[in-house]
C-alpha cells in the first residue's frame, strides 16, 4: 500500500469506535456511523454485516493487525466484516478495522487477500460466512459481553466503554446465535428466495467461501 493510500485509510479508520476483539460491536457502531454520515443508505440497506467462523472456531485470515507474521495471518474464533453493495460498476466495499488492507477494501481484493479461497485449508479450517441484512442486525444485536469473561469472571480483553449493546425489544444477549455457524447450514445454492432471506431473516443466511462472492456478483444484485 502506498503512503498516501496508508494515510488515507488511518484518517479514514479513526473516525470510527474502535475496540481490539470487540469486532461485532465494533462493526455494530461502523454501521451506524456509515448511515449516519451518508456514505451508506441512511436506513443501511446496501450494508451487510458477515459473521466469519466454522464448528471448531478457527477461521485463518490474512492481513489482519493483530497477527505477529510478516503476512498478517491470524486464526480467530469467529471474525466480523461489514460489505456495503455499491451501485452500477463500481466495485462492493468491505470494511474491517482490523485489516491492514486499504480502509475499505474492494471486495474482489479482500477475498484475494484476506480469505485465500485458491488455498488449499484443511477441513477443519474452512469457512462459513453468515450474512445478516444490517438493518435487521442493528435492530436485533445485543451482547452483554459475557464471551469475553473467564470462568472467575475476569476480562479476557478490555471491554469498550460504552454502555453494551442492547437490541430494540430489550435482549440482552444473543451473540452466540450469530457466531454458532456450522456446515450443515450452509445453503445448497443462490436464488432469488435466498436473496429475500437475507433481508428478512434475523439472523440471515450461511454461505460457503463461492456463494459469498457469487451473492454480491452483478447477477445477484
Amino acid at each position: 500500500m502506498s503512503k498516501a493510500h496508508l494515510e488515507r485509510s488511518s484518517s479514514l479508520i479513526s473516525q470510527f469506535n474502535y475496540t481490539p476483539y470487540y469486532c461485532e460491536e465494533n462493526v455494530y457502531l461502523l454501521c451506524k456511523k456509515l448511515c449516519e454520515n451518508g456514505i451508506a443508505d441512511a436506513e443501511g440497506s446496501d450494508l451487510f454485516v458477515v459473521f466469519i467462523s466454522n464448528e471448531k472456531k478457527q477461521v485463518p485470515l490474512w492481513h489482519q493487525k493483530a497477527s505477529a507474521r510478516a503476512d498478517g495471518v491470524i486464526l480467530w474464533d469467529y471474525h466480523v466484516i461489514c460489505i456495503q453493495r455499491k451501485k452500477g460498476d463500481s466495485p462492493h466495499l468491505v470494511w474491517d478495522l482490523d485489516s491492514s488492507l486499504p480502509f475499505p477494501s474492494p471486495l474482489p481484493l479482500y477475498v484475494s487477500e484476506t480469505i485465500r479461497p485458491s488455498f488449499q485449508l484443511f477441513s477443519e479450517f474452512k469457512r462459513c460466512f453468515r450474512v445478516v441484512h444490517a438493518p435487521q442486525f442493528l435492530r436485533h444485536f445485543a451482547s452483554d459481553r459475557r464471551h469475553m469473561k473467564d470462568p472467575y469472571g475476569q476480562w479476557i480483553a478490555q471491554p469498550p466503554a460504552y454502555e453494551p449493546i442492547l437490541a430494540e425489544d430489550g435482549t440482552v444477549h444473543n451473540l452466540n446465535e450469530y457466531m454458532e455457524i456450522h456446515t450443515a447450514d450452509v445453503v445448497t445454492s443462490i436464488s432469488t428466495d435466498l436473496i429475500n432471506e437475507v433481508f428478512n431473516q434475523r439472523l440471515g443466511v450461511v454461505l460457503n467461501e463461492n456463494q459469498l462472492e457469487e451473492l454480491f456478483s452483478p447477477s445477484s444484485s
